[in-house]
C-alpha cells in the first residue's frame, strides 16, 4: 500500500476488488456480475448500471478485464467479461492493500472483541 490512504478513491477501490473478486472465479456478463456479487454478500453490495457499465468500461480500456461479445444467433447478444492476466496481478495489489487499510484502521478505532465476541471500542 502506499505511505497514505486516499480516502477519496476509497468507494471507486472497492467497487473494483468486488468486480474484479467475481470476475477471478468465472467470467460473466454485466448482470450477472452485479447478481453475483449481491448474492455472496447477502445483500449488501449492489451496483446500479450508472456504477458498474463505466467502470467496466474502464477496467477494460486498462487491459484489466477483457471484454467479448457473445453469439447474436444464440439470443440476445451481452458483452462477457474476463479477468486479464494483468486484472490477477492488480487484484493481488488490492487485496494487500486492503489487508493493510483494515488493519491500519481496526488499529485507529481500537476496535476488538471481548470474550464473549462482543465488539469493544476504545471508548471509555
Amino acid at each position: 500500500m502506499s505511505p497514505s490512504f486516499d480516502s477519496q478513491t476509497f468507494g471507486r477501490t472497492v467497487n473494483e476488488l468486488l468486480l474484479l473478486e467475481e470476475l477471478d472465479r468465472a467470467p460473466r456478463h454485466g448482470y450477472q456480475i452485479v447478481l453475483a456479487i449481491e448474492e455472496r454478500s447477502g445483500g449488501y453490495f449492489q451496483f446500479s448500471h450508472g456504477t458498474l457499465y463505466p467502470l467496466l468500461h474502464r477496467l477494460e480500456k486498462a487491459g484489466l478485464v477483457s471484454g467479448r461479445w457473445s453469439d447474436p444467433e444464440l439470443g440476445r447478444p451481452r458483452k462477457e467479461y474476463v479477468l486479464t492476466e494483468a486484472g490477477r496481478t492488480y487484484l493481488g495489489d488490492l487485496h494487500r492493500e486492503w489487508r493493510e487499510l483494515s488493519a491500519r484502521l481496526e488499529s485507529f478505532l481500537r476496535v476488538g472483541e471481548d470474550e464473549n465476541g462482543e465488539v469493544q471500542t476504545g471508548a471509555a
